[in-house]
């Protein structure tokens, strides 16, 4: 590797011009405006009686002024168009730009969602298309595009296994959870009603087929899995699960979250799991982040099928039509029919690729997450050493014993140029460093990160007192944490006019 072969890169460190930039209401003067109108209004302008003569404490600034501040407002956030996330369970990679302008193409982006069936031909068949491919990669027979996002798949999973054992006037009220899914799934149990049944992992992190077959019974509905598991590591028992499970009438969900890791290579349905949901932003390119839009489509098996959210788009013929001839359907979860434009860009995205790309896109992720687990094991304590797939997860034990945190080492990253990778998740390890570096980063830039690493153990040992302080040079420095999740400050309290 280019570290350990003594050649200097270039960290992507912060070195450039960084303003401090006041707040709008303190920038300007008297008078000042950044857009004038012209004292004959024109045809195209609001109504007199629309407009205010003034607005009290707007703040008054010119054209330029105002342009200025908010580039340089811009320039203050890290994107990843500008930058490497590596970001274990977000998973916030590049996309592709012909997604977005395929999703901008007046077609998609000027369609109503209640114009009629027969002008949005083209808009259904993208969607019912691909329904079809994503039950082709997961191995299930129809899925519901509907969801916004992951945890929004994994409650609409829930609430159809709760109408199918209502269906069947069985009362079932728990789930079982292991100690490495996902956050949000004890929630969406909870939101219906379930309880939360934990099991906790083996010494390999994988889910052992005997505590999961201790904790069945016919009180239990499902039991919920990620897979791979927040430890990037494949539940391999899976299958014999499943099994266990199916004998006391239960249902296998899967979080599938993590499919960049298996796509081409494992379909969900072949190893017993009968709901999936995916995350179009992990998976399929789209964007992720700044409160949405996402999307989080959910599949199922047959049994399954009459309880998914309506409509469905089923294809007559030549043409396609909103199905709402469902009679066990829970019902829709999102208006319309969910983020649409979302759903375009994964269709771009997946048809650019096809089979034989998306199957490289898995390869790349696990050789990507493996590259960096086996440069920085000699300096980072790696809690399980089971083989990896698309992430790898670090503790700060070796560092800890010299008075550094996993906290610490995440805020001197910055001074590095790099963005914090997730910390202290999963809970199942202590000080966890979660590392993904996706598909989408190339071995240049996963040297950079794995230089700045080595750098930071290297200053544990060395200079303890650089990495309790850091970050030094972005543009906010360590702020306390905890007074500020316990005391908020929400509003800005300074009188602007007294």
């Amino acid at each position: 590797m280019m570290h350990e072969q003594n050649k200097k890169i270039k960290l992507p460190g912060i070195n450039n011009l960084s303003f401090d930039e006041p707040l709008i209401f303190e920038l300007g003067s008297e008078g000042r405006i950044a857009v004038r109108l012209p004292d004959e209004q024109p045809v195209l302008s609001l109504p007199q009686h629309m407009v205010r003569e003034e607005i009290v404490g707007f703040p008054q600034v010119g054209q330029s002024e105002l342009v200025r501040h908010f580039t340089r407002l811009s320039q203050w956030n890290y994107a990843v168009d500008t930058g490497f996330y590596p970001l274990g369970s977000c998973t916030m990679k590049y996309n592709p730009k012909v997604n977005e302008d395929v999703a901008r193409l007046s077609g998609f982006s000027y369609s109503h969602p209640y114009q009629p069936e027969r002008l949005v031909q083209g808009s259904l068949r993208l969607l019912h298309e691909l329904e079809q491919w994503l039950c082709s990669i997961t191995g299930m027979k129809r899925a519901t595009l509907q969801p916004a996002a992951g945890a929004h798949g994994e409650l609409t999973a829930m609430m159809m296994i709760k109408a199918y054992f209502e269906d069947m006037e069985e009362k079932r009220t728990k789930v079982i959870i292991p100690d490495t899914a996902h956050g949000t799934n004890p929630a969406s149990v909870s939101m219906c009603g379930f309880s939360v049944v934990p099991v906790k992992s083996g010494r390999f992190g994988l889910l052992e087929v005997e505590e999961v077959a201790k904790l069945m019974s016919e009180d239990v509905a499902a039991v919920m899995i990620t897979n791979p598991n927040t430890l990037g590591i494949f539940e391999c028992n899976v299958g014999e699960i499943a099994q266990a499970v199916h004998e006391k009438g239960g249902f296998v969900y899967c979080d599938g979250a993590n499919l960049n890791a298996l796509l081409g290579k494992v379909r969900y349905g072949d190893t017993g799991v009968d709901l999936v949901h995916m995350n179009l932003h992990k998976t399929f390119s789209t964007p992720h982040g700044g409160g949405g839009p996402g999307a989080g489509p959910l599949a199922v098996k047959d049994t399954l099928v009459p309880y998914l959210p309506v409509p469905l788009i089923d294809r007559h013929g030549e043409s396609y039509r909103f199905n709402y001839d469902l009679p066990k359907s829970i019902g829709k979860v999102k208006s319309f029919f969910g983020n649409f434009l979302i759903c375009v860009r994964a269709y771009a995205y997946i048809l650019a690729l096809g089979a034989k790309g998306l199957s490289q896109v898995s390869t790349n992720a696990v050789v990507n997450a493996n590259y960096i687990k086996s440069a920085l094991r000699e300096h980072y304590h790696l809690p399980f050493d089971t083989p990896s797939l698309h992430e790898c997860v670090f503790t700060d034990k070796k560092q800890q014993e010299l008075g550094v945190s996993t906290l610490d080492i995440a805020k001197r990253l910055i001074d590095y140029g790099f963005h914090p990778p997730t910390v202290y998740f999963p809970l199942v390890v202590t000080g966890a460093l979660m590392i993904e570096p996706t598909e989408t980063e190339s071995r240049e830039t996963l040297d950079q990160f794995i230089e700045a690493m080595v750098r930071i153990a290297q200053e544990a040992r060395e200079n303890t007192g650089v990495l309790h302080d850091a970050p030094h040079r972005s543009k906010v420095t360590r702020v306390d944490e905890v007074t500020a999740a316990r005391k908020p400050v929400l509003r800005w309290e300074k009188t602007l006019h007294p």
